[in-house]
């Protein structure tokens, strides 16, 4: 492909249907010229946003709440005004790739909710989510684009405007933990190695004796390292992940996660025979995996059965761009911490807590969003202007979970 300019976008889908139409970058030609986007995160006031611009005669092509921020930009502009002056209007988590016919445009929002960063190589420059990419294709990283950063790029070369009130920043915390690539630098610290520091903060913690470590990969290997390491522990590589299996708890249907449990993780059940055990995960959020791991373990005779989380219990729903359940489908808000012990059948049960998550990263513990362990949101969220979200999600997985829908193999699991 010949150009001088290209975005591109691997889609986890918050808001809207997984489909091939809600695929970015969205394109999209207007008075303006043509014009890309590529958005990491989700909007807050979309609902509102969405009903004013189809008032006005905007027809939509997705269900995906980045459209709408296509539509305010290809609007004509009032006399003597900014040509990004709409991006003000728009609220809540959003890290954006705008690319016209004559520049690339990188921009963050105020609280820096998710990472973007900047990169160089050959003399051009790179912007990616996370600085994985830029060692992929041999790019120098530069820095990280800062909270509330629009960067323009064009052929005269590269500069910055910071057009948005300055907010405490609130950078997601489970980034870090879980959704993060462990070989990516955030806010200039390794991933792997801080989810490594959250895995001896754990030991520290809940010790137990055990025999070995086992991790639930891949998420919580670098926590069942950091654990195994602390403790002196043999550490042991007992489930073979299907890498052909997304993220179970985003599944839609309790009987598509079900089988996807079974699919995922495989047993090398010689490693934990007559042993004591300690999985280390990175999270509980339904309980599914876990529970069913647990399951395994005790069936290949595993004497002990320890669990150990390197985050604290989810107990919110996450706004700004992680699609969690909905806040009572979350097994933390089912039961006490004694009762999700005995549901998922294990003999000890420890969760990190935010203060020694945080003292992991070696940043103050203002600088995060930690709202989906103890529901205080940086940009509060009124459920009105949340109903835009919650809809599209409800009819994804009403859609999804239609059993005249789902293949026929699922149907006699148990």
């Amino acid at each position: 492909l010949k150009g001088t300019r290209a975005i591109g976008h691997t889609r986890y889908s918050t808001t809207g249907t997984s489909t091939i139409k809600n695929a970015q970058p969205f394109v999209v030609d207007c008075i303006r010229g043509q014009m890309a986007i590529a958005h990491n995160g989700n909007l807050i006031n979309a609902d509102l946003l969405r009903d004013e611009l189809e008032r006005k005669g905007s027809i939509f092509q997705t269900t995906a709440d980045s459209e709408i921020i296509l539509h305010l930009l290809a609007q004509p502009l009032d006399n003597g005004s900014s040509a990004l002056a709409p991006l003000r209007r728009i609220e809540g988590a959003f890290s954006l790739l705008i690319m016209s016919e004559r520049e690339l445009i990188a921009v963050r929002d105020p609280f820096g909710w998710r990472p973007l960063s900047l990169g160089k190589l050959d003399g051009a420059y790179v912007v990616a989510s996370e600085t994985c990419a830029f060692d992929l294709i041999h790019a120098e990283f530069i820095r990280d684009i800062e909270p509330g950063e629009v960067l323009i790029i064009d052929e005269s070369g590269i500069r910055s405007e910071f057009p948005y009130q300055p907010q405490q920043p609130a950078f997601c915390m489970f980034e870090y933990v879980y959704f993060a690539r462990p070989d990516s630098k955030l806010g200039g610290v390794n991933v792997g190695k801080v989810r490594t520091e959250m895995g001896r903060e754990l030991a520290r913690r809940f010790p137990v004796e055990a025999d070995i470590v086992v991790p639930v990969p891949d998420s919580g290997n670098y926590a069942a390292l950091g654990f195994a390491e602390e403790l002196n522990i043999p550490f042991a590589h007992a489930f073979v992940r299907n890498h052909y299996i997304g993220r179970t708890f985003l599944q839609p249907s309790q009987l598509i996660r079900d089988f996807d449990v079974r699919v995922k993780l495989n047993l090398i059940k010689e490693m934990v025979a007559g042993k004591r055990v300690v999985v280390v995960d990175d999270s509980i959020v339904r309980g599914t995996t876990s529970r069913a791991r647990v399951v395994n373990l005790r069936e290949a005779g595993a004497r002990e059965v320890h669990m150990r989380v390197s985050c604290p219990p989810h107990r919110f729903a996450c706004h700004y761009g992680i699609d969690f359940p909905d806040p009572e489908k979350l097994i933390a808000n089912q039961m006490p911490i004694d009762e999700i012990c005995k549901y998922l059948g294990v003999d000890s049960l420890g969760y990190l807590d935010v203060e020694g998550m945080v003292r992991a990263t070696g940043k103050p513990l203002n600088s995060f969003c930690l709202a989906c362990f103890n529901g205080d949101y940086p940009l509060p969220v009124d459920p009105a202007l949340d109903k835009f979200i919650m809809e599209r999600r409800e009819q994804r997985a009403k859609a999804l979970a239609d059993q005249e829908a789902q293949p026929t193999l699922f149907t006699d699991l148990k």
